[in-house]
């Protein structure tokens, strides 16, 4: 929860001050109320501006506008918890208590409430949306609205799953096996399981299930040459050399790249705790760099799990939403590009590109694949179902050429997963 003084507008903090309500209770109740805030952020912007009064849509006036719409509070209850202590909020203006009367009686939703508000996104988006979702929109973007779950991999070259569940359960963490990932568990609540000695000893890593089927779809083997070429911090990367991890012994080359130094020293941190730091060479990509020159025709699988809108992950960042803008998406668009043609060199023949963004939006996912095989006739692309066979298990939940993942369909993070060979 975000500290006194914290100088961000959304703070619940700067409404509520936590010497107010000093129980770990009340600390809990202001931090729901801050997160259904975010998640309904629309539809308290659309009563706001469907009242006669001219006051922005900032995060005060929508905290006030969701006493009214969703608790009924009444106007003198409001008017307690502004400006009526040292610690309170500055007391209601007169705009403030006529916006408050304004929306007594009234409900969150209304029937009047556009498609957009209705479902929480920004209106330009709606087209994008409507393309991919059609008459699943509502249902869609209602589960990317919810709250996630917590989900771990486990790191099968130190234990197995079943393993894993039991020493969670006897620490009182209670879990069950994720319902797509051969090597997830998905915990009940959202228990502090970094600070466990399971967590300390590497026998497992946080990762959304969506997240950990995008690595087990790369099908990196033992003995390979793997690149994780947007690595991060490095959760993929270490999923990639579990897969490339036999008899408790890794083998092969596995290289993490990325453009900011940071990130890689957070993995070099995390595979210290797995105990594989010496299998993974890391290298900072730079601009103009020799290194693409010096590995083309490398690697037998190349990840490119490329920076995208993140609107797969709106269930975990619901303010993201709002921050994403044509000009960003189409920024985004020209960087995978680019990263798709370094990447493609890495790629030998007869092996893998396999491309995976976080992203709903059929501009960075199909529009792109169809974009690299017309630009790259040397790749063609993969039905993911037979990879999914051979990795994961079974077959998978969606039969198109590509994986689609999404809260509403997979219970995971919406991700994108092609896989393209080089012939």
């Amino acid at each position: 929860m975000l500290e006194d003084g914290d100088a961000s507008d959304t703070a619940p903090g700067k409404y509520f001050h936590k010497r107010r309500y000093a129980g770990s209770k009340d600390r809990r109740a202001i931090t729901e109320r801050f997160f259904f805030v975010l998640r309904h952020r629309a539809k308290l912007d659309w009563w706001i501006a469907h009242t006669a009064i001219s006051l922005e849509k900032i995060p005060r006036t929508r905290i006030i506008a969701d006493l009214v719409l969703r608790e009924d509070s009444s106007k003198s209850a409001i008017t307690e918890l502004f400006g009526s202590t040292t610690y309170a909020p500055p007391a209601l203006t007169p705009d403030e208590q006529a916006l408050a009367d304004g929306l007594a009686g009234q409900a969150v939703e209304h029937p009047d409430q556009p498609a957009w508000v209705k479902s929480e996104f920004p209106v330009w988006l709606e087209a994008h949306l409507v393309e991919i979702f059609t008459d699943r929109l509502n249902q869609e973007m209602a589960a990317l609205n919810e709250p996630a779950p917590v989900d771990l991999r486990i790191n099968t070259s130190k234990t197995t799953r079943e393993e894993a569940q039991a020493l969670l359960q006897n620490a009182d963490i209670p879990c069950e096996p994720t319902a797509l990932s051969p090597v997830g568990l998905r915990l009940q609540g959202h228990p502090r399981v970094t600070q466990t000695q399971i967590f300390k000893d590497g026998l497992f890593e946080v990762q959304d299930e969506g997240s950990q089927l995008a690595a087990l779809l790369v099908d990196a083997r033992p003995g390979m040459t793997v690149i994780d070429y947007c690595a991060g911090a490095g959760g993929k990367t270490l999923a990639l050399a579990d897969t490339m991890t036999k008899n408790n012994r890794f083998d092969g080359m596995l290289w993490a790249c990325d453009t900011i130094p940071s990130r890689l020293q957070e993995l070099e941190k995390r595979a210290n705790r797995n105990g594989i730091t010496e299998s993974i060479l890391t290298h900072i990509l730079l601009e103009n760099d020799f290194w693409h020159a010096d590995n083309a025709n490398l690697a037998d699988r190349v990840l490119a799990d490329v920076p995208c809108s993140g609107t797969g992950t709106w269930r975990r960042a619901p303010e993201s939403r709002w921050r994403l803008t044509p000009g960003i998406l189409s920024d985004y668009i020209t960087q995978q590009r680019q990263i798709l043609s370094h990447a493609a060199a890495l790629v030998k023949s007869g092996g893998r590109l396999v491309y995976v963004t976080c992203s709903i939006l059929p501009a960075e996912n199909e529009e792109q694949i169809a974009w690299f095989l017309e630009d790259y006739p040397r790749f063609s692309q993969l039905p993911v179902a037979d990879t999914w066979t051979r990795t994961i298990g079974g077959t998978p939940p969606l039969p198109d050429p590509a994986l689609r993942l999404s809260p509403a369909k997979t219970s995971t993070d919406g991700f994108f997963v092609a896989i393209l060979e080089r012939n």
